[in-house]
């Protein structure tokens, strides 16, 4: 990773970075499987939540000034209502889950280890505040999404190898606007979790 730095930061330390992050995540989620067609004003008040949480953390990675990866994570009863439900509806107390929100890398960037520094700190900041349990979600689309790329490859080895296990007894729906579409549309998003 030379030449690229990796910071983890909490609090009112994210809000000089919202901007960078905002135009991270629209970028990086148009790719497939997540068709995202974002709004600054969306991501800025999504992203706000991080800095006025005082157990949160975000690891961004920056070559220079310029910020190329960022990744996410909160209590899950800090996040929205859905992640809460979700984990009481699976029998799992959602005040023991410590809620990974999303990694972004550019294209460029990624198969350098950042993706793995990004679990690390994540995983870390949730041992330090007394988890038990780490977990995310990832949006499911159908095999045969028109959208899908010849070469698409899921990242599940990657989050098996760190460790994750898929659940799809656990599941909550998002809504956004997929790339082209004039409305949201409610999406599946299944859980994956790792005892800490």
């Amino acid at each position: 990773m030379t030449g690229l730095t990796v910071e983890r930061l909490s609090g009112s330390a994210i809000e000089p970075f919202l901007a960078d992050l905002a135009a991270l995540r629209i970028e990086v989620f148009r790719e497939f499987p997540y068709l995202y067609e974002g709004t600054l004003d969306y991501e800025s008040r999504y992203l706000r939540s991080y800095a006025s949480s005082e157990r949160s953390v975000v690891v961004i990675a920056r070559e220079g000034s310029n910020v190329v990866g960022a990744s996410t994570a909160m209590p899950a009863t800090e996040h929205d209502e859905e992640v809460a439900t979700a984990f009481q509806e699976g029998g799992i107390d959602p005040n023991d889950v410590y809620y990974f929100g999303e990694s972004v890398l550019r294209a460029s960037y990624r198969g350098r280890g950042i993706g793995h520094a990004f679990f690390d700190h994540r995983e870390s900041r949730a041992r330090e505040l007394g988890f038990k349990l780490a977990s995310f979600c990832a949006v499911v689309r159908a095999p045969d999404h028109p959208s899908k790329p010849a070469d698409y490859a899921p990242h599940d080895a990657f989050w098996n190898k760190r460790g994750f296990s898929k659940r799809p007894d656990l599941c909550a729906k998002f809504a956004w606007r997929d790339l082209g579409d004039t409305h949201e549309t409610r999406k599946p998003m299944v859980f994956w979790t790792k005892q800490l």
